[in-house]
């Protein structure tokens, strides 16, 4: 048996609610107002009063203690974080799991980072609930999963950049020049799990037609994998795109899910997300 713990950046739709996922929230700031990146908070409510913030909306990561309170002390616990790249959470989920072994000699945690985000983090969890139910030993769970996690690929298109200039992710000038001449960024997550630009794209449209071309250039044996769409409150678009990689690629199947707030944050109102 084993559990599967993750922070809040991670994103999942109803079906995969029956994966049990343990979740340790984020805490978000619009100004003086706290949101606890839960299940009981209304991230499309969220989404709209983001788009009317017009300050610096900031973000807390888990605690090592938040971690250690879904840990149980006689099965598996596989946590799966942001990446390390972007956020402090993997360490702390690191510390807990050394606090949590030098008082329990039963219990087994192991942290993944996933060098992605939102539905980086989904696929991880689904390719560990994978091998938990075909009962592989730790050790094989552990290098499949990190097999798993260095040749998936997160890409996303942000509608609009101001989150990501408020939070440093690119530049004010890169943004500003992007939002003024209706230029489209496709982004990702390089190797090591940081964001880079990989595409400018003149218009919406022109954007996805690209980002579908990068799936093709990299879905390698997609008749093998899942391929993820998560949504900034964008349903339409998530099937716009859907429906242009099904034209193209073969994909053993493609799921799609409303972001989360976390995820909903920085990649901001209307955006994009694809990992496979």
């Amino acid at each position: 048996m084993g559990n599967i713990i993750a922070d809040s950046s991670l994103d999942i739709n109803e079906d995969l609610k029956k994966l049990g996922i343990k979740f340790v929230p984020f805490k978000l700031y619009l100004g003086d107002k706290e949101y606890i990146d839960d299940e009981k908070m209304n991230p499309i409510d969220f989404i709209s009063n983001m788009v009317k913030f017009d300050g610096l909306p900031k973000t807390a990561c888990p605690s090592p203690h938040d971690f250690m309170e879904k840990f149980e002390e006689k099965k598996n616990n596989f946590v799966v974080t942001i990446s390390e790249k972007l956020s402090g959470t993997y360490n702390s989920a690191i510390l807990a799991k050394k606090l949590f072994e030098e008082n329990n000699s039963e219990g087994f945690v192991h942290v993944f980072n996933s060098k992605s985000a939102s539905v980086g983090e989904t696929l991880t969890a689904i390719k560990i609930n994978e091998l938990i139910e075909k009962n592989c030993n730790t050790e094989v769970i552990v290098k499949t999963v990190d097999k798993y996690i260095e040749n998936m690929r997160t890409f996303f298109v942000s509608e609009n950049l101001n989150n990501l200039m408020k939070n440093g992710r690119i530049s004010k000038f890169q943004g500003t020049m992007a939002n003024l001449f209706s230029i489209k960024l496709v982004m990702g997550t390089n190797d090591e799990g940081e964001i880079i630009l990989y595409e400018k794209c003149r218009g919406i449209k022109k954007a996805y037609t690209t980002l579908k071309n990068i799936v093709k250039e990299n879905g390698g044996n997609m008749n093998e994998k899942i391929l993820a769409i998560s949504h900034v409150n964008n349903i339409e678009r998530a099937y716009y795109l859907k429906e242009l990689i099904e034209s193209e690629c073969d994909f053993k199947e493609i799921i799609i899910m409303q972001t989360g707030g976390l995820s909903s944050l920085y990649c901001d109102n209307k955006g994009i997300i694809v990992s496979f």
